[in-house]
């Protein structure tokens, strides 16, 4: 799923838009990469759309540095309510 779906029309300018889509893309990449609970296949589309929902947060609040999107991002997700049993479990 691209998180192109889920930004608003005219909502970033095309570096901008590039910018959070290559940052959600990093993010789910590490995310897999660490095997946290977040990652299972059963929950991936809904854990994307939250990841993508929360840059997007970030992107319209100004971040525009791609490490920091990235970070934020996960560290976010790790905190919500997403899954009960991601605590303990480091993202990176």
């Amino acid at each position: 799923m691209p998180m192109g779906k889920h930004l608003p029309v005219g909502a970033f300018n095309s570096e901008v838009t590039r910018l959070l889509g290559s940052a959600f893309e990093d993010a789910w990449q590490k995310l897999t990469a660490s095997e946290a609970a977040l990652a299972d296949k059963r929950r991936a589309a809904s854990i994307r759309e939250l990841l993508a929902k929360r840059i997007i947060e970030l992107g319209r609040r100004g971040e525009r540095n791609h490490d920091r999107l990235v970070e934020h991002a996960l560290a976010q997700l790790a905190g919500s309510n997403a899954t009960p049993d991601v605590a303990g479990r480091h993202l990176n």
